[in-house]
């Protein structure tokens, strides 16, 4: 054999042994399970005058102390968000990350919108596609391991991010389309502030915004459920009604996370999520604050593949 072929024949076996490496890395990252934090609608308990266990703070301490997962998402009501990040930060560190989601209470202050519009043309974390012309910095999708996740702004009406009062725009509904068309990822979450339908919590049977959420805009909010459902999204995730509820609609999970404002809400217990993804299933742990409202307990575990069925109103 020449030295030719000999150079060649190493060269090859060389490549070989890279593919795989890389290849087997890829593996690897993709077969670790992972975890992620779910809080919403801690307006106004975020601020200085809030900094004790009883309110959004002590959240993140039982957040910190049962295990803080790869990233937090919070669906909207996180006015003033700068005050919610100053305190993710001050409990979970400088460089946890946080994803945060315009409810409608930012939708309708100036201030939060600049605030979210600036975090957004920052560099946001392992990004996919940004949002539609006139929505790109509140509108996005990212992915992290096996797990593809979207969050929508749901106040865009296709010419301003807060034009409409929660609806899913025929501009927002084609990026969404495009944007799962293109997911090769097994799971996916897609985040919201609006439920599709109003659930009453799940303990203390409070039942709010009866109505006012995407169900108010039927044609869009079923074109919606049929979007999702057709690329096997794995739950939409939103909040809203300061109630926690985990219902399959019609083939579709919609997961209402609650509120995590402490004792600043007494009608329905203060609540964070634990989701786990793994290689092949994914669940959802709650932790809802004690009767006693000092630490948040485990409350139920969610497996993502039960049937229970919740008929559309």
């Amino acid at each position: 054999m020449n030295n030719k072929s000999t150079t060649r024949r190493l060269c090859g076996l060389c490549l070989l042994f890279a593919v795989l490496l890389v290849t087997g890395c890829a593996d690897r990252n993709l077969n670790e399970h992972f975890s992620f934090i779910v809080t919403c609608d801690m307006r106004e308990y975020a601020g200085p005058e809030y900094q004790s266990a009883d309110y959004f703070l002590g959240a993140c301490q039982a957040i910190k102390h049962r295990g803080k997962g790869a990233f937090m998402i919070s669906p909207g009501d996180i006015d003033p968000p700068e005050q919610v990040s100053s305190t993710i930060k001050k409990v979970l560190g400088e460089d946890y990350i946080w994803y945060p989601v315009v409810g409608n209470h930012e939708s309708e202050t100036k201030e939060d919108m600049a605030w979210l519009r600036q975090w957004g043309r920052g560099d946001i974390p392992n990004l996919v596609r940004r949002g539609p012309k006139n929505c790109e910095e509140t509108t996005y999708s990212f992915d992290y391991a096996n797990a593809h996740f979207v969050v929508l702004n749901e106040y865009y009406d296709g010419l301003s991010d807060t034009g409409t009062d929660g609806d899913i725009c025929d501009a927002l509904y084609q990026w969404l389309k495009a944007d799962l068309e293109a997911n090769s990822k097994p799971f996916v979450f897609v985040f919201g502030h609006e439920p599709i339908v109003s659930i009453p919590d799940a303990d203390s049977g409070r039942h709010r915004h009866k109505g006012d959420n995407l169900d108010a805009h039927p044609e869009n909010n079923h074109r919606f459920q049929r979007l999702l459902r057709l690329e096997n999204v794995t739950a939409y995730i939103c909040g809203h009604t300061h109630n926690f509820s985990c219902a399959n609609i019609n083939g579709l999970w919609q997961i209402d996370s609650g509120h995590c404002r402490g004792k600043g809400d007494r009608g329905a217990p203060s609540t964070y999520l634990m989701v786990w993804v793994g290689t092949k299933d994914c669940r959802v742990h709650v932790r809802r604050i004690d009767a006693d409202g000092t630490d948040y307990s485990p409350n139920r575990v969610v497996p993502l593949r039960q049937i229970q069925l919740w008929p559309l109103q």
